[in-house]
């Protein structure tokens, strides 16, 4: 049986499961990778909470170097604070801020580390962390010491496939691309969210989405999280319920639809499909 399998608040497929084995088992990071809004970083916070590990989140920015998960020494700070004759310079730990991969080194317990997408950060990133998260250990030069995990966490790392990511990297991860859910999967995922969702607005709500994910040159498709809020926003207590029933088949625009559809260029192309089914219904 996997480690981890489906939760209360997660769909989890058996490939996902296996995979989440397989990394733990391999002592591999998990490198998962799916469209936006496909759970990615959901699947580190369940992880951990049906393992009854603690979540040490890592969100990676642009401008995020990998010394910044080690730690940073503010020299500043101690050049600023010896002019100003203060004791604190003494000890040079006062200014080393410790990064989440030497918190999760420490950590006296079993942790989850999750590396949140890291293809947002430079292309060297990556092979930047290939030591660390191999050896498990790094070296803290102001200090002359060596940072060894007390016990490997299990890492878990996102990327939303903005940028590739170097094949050193990749040969020490095991990969696992999340699929976008069919239309089972993605009942299930809704069922768990809303329990006493009516069946009918499932279903219509179910045939527009999937619609809309279909047209050709839509720039960014919805994603499962913009179901979920188009769903909350439809089960709304204002709302009637005949907003999706009764709406006109040919209007290419779905009700609420700046809960799916996140770009002028998506919009006007729905309406031109809008505009053109009207025309040929008329015809």
């Amino acid at each position: 049986m996997p480690i981890f399998e489906s939760t209360e608040e997660y769909i989890s497929t058996d490939e996902l499961s296996m995979a989440v084995d397989a990394a733990v088992r391999l002592e591999r990071p998990l490198l998962i990778k799916g469209e936006p809004g496909t759970g990615k970083t959901m699947l580190a916070e369940q992880v951990a909470a049906s393992l009854g590990m603690r979540l040490i989140e890592w969100h990676i920015k642009s401008s995020t170097k990998a010394l910044n998960g080690l730690y940073e020494y503010d020299a500043v700070s101690r050049l600023r604070d010896s002019q100003l004759g203060d004791e604190r310079v003494q000890d040079i730990r006062n200014y080393i801020k410790k990064g989440k991969l030497w918190e999760a080194f420490e950590a006296d317990e079993r942790v989850v580390l999750l590396i949140d997408e890291i293809d947002k950060a430079d292309i060297e990133f990556p092979n930047d962390l290939l030591q660390e998260l191999d050896r498990m250990e790094f070296f803290v030069y102001e200090l002359s010491e060596t940072i060894k995990a007390k016990n490997r966490p299990i890492v878990i790392i996102t990327s939303n496939n903005e940028k590739e990511l170097p094949d050193a990297f990749l040969r020490r991860c095991f990969f696992h691309y999340i699929n976008f859910p069919d239309r089972e999967t993605m009942q299930q995922i809704v069922e768990v969210h809303f329990p006493a969702i009516k069946q009918d607005l499932v279903k219509e709500a179910m045939e527009i989405f999937f619609d809309v994910r279909k047209v050709p040159g839509l720039k960014k498709k919805p994603s499962t999280s913009e179901l979920i809020d188009w769903l909350k926003l439809l089960m709304a207590d204002d709302i009637p319920d005949e907003i999706l029933t009764n709406r006109d088949p040919s209007k290419a625009i779905p009700p609420l639809y700046g809960a799916l559809v996140k770009n002028e260029q998506d919009v006007h192309l729905l309406e031109r499909l809008a505009f053109m089914n009207r025309r040929d219904s008329r015809g």
